[in-house]
């Protein structure tokens, strides 16, 4: 017969080693890594070539799915005329057209370029939300909530390191 002792030892056992597995597939912010080994996009790169070619905090956005700090990125006051493009890969994902204040520390946008970006459910943190991902090079840009403005209603809040702008007609 399963005493108390024995049944509650053997489930916090087994919890832990549930959350140590799962936790193995995450980085230190939490995130899971950005590209699955099985997802095949137009532009990859090995871990050690995504690090010569961005910045340690892109690096860190855009291939392990983090996040910058809140008002820390230029492009949340960017109010040229425009194209904010991944920095990864170069891909167009907005025009300034469609980039709102949401008075969130990111920059947002109501609506990125056609065939821009990705969308996948996220559910790290205990939450799930949907992750943004750049098309071409599957990288991490932010996530996209129902709270934004006319006329989608959506607010994709993106993070400014995992994107370049550049200034022009957009």
């Amino acid at each position: 017969m399963l005493s108390r002792r024995t049944f509650l030892l053997t489930s916090a056992a087994s919890s832990a080693a549930l959350i140590a597995g799962s936790l193995s597939w995450c980085n230190a912010t939490g995130a899971t890594p950005v590209a699955a080994a099985s997802t095949v996009y137009e532009v990859m790169h090995s871990d050690a070539e995504w690090k010569k070619l961005l910045t340690d905090q892109q690096f860190d956005v855009l291939r392990r799915a983090g996040t910058e700090r809140p008002y820390s990125s230029p492009l949340n006051s960017e109010h040229r005329r425009g194209t904010f493009s991944c920095a990864g890969c170069q891909l167009p994902l907005f025009s300034s057209s469609t980039k709102f204040d949401s008075h969130t520390g990111w920059p947002s946008f109501w609506k990125p370029l056609a065939r821009a970006v990705n969308d996948k459910t996220d559910s790290t943190l205990g939450m799930e939300r949907t992750e943004v991902l750049c098309r071409r090079c599957g990288g991490h840009l932010g996530h996209v909530f129902d709270d934004g403005p006319a006329p989608t209603g959506l607010r994709y809040c993106m993070n400014g390191v995992a994107m370049n702008f550049s200034p022009g007609a957009a």
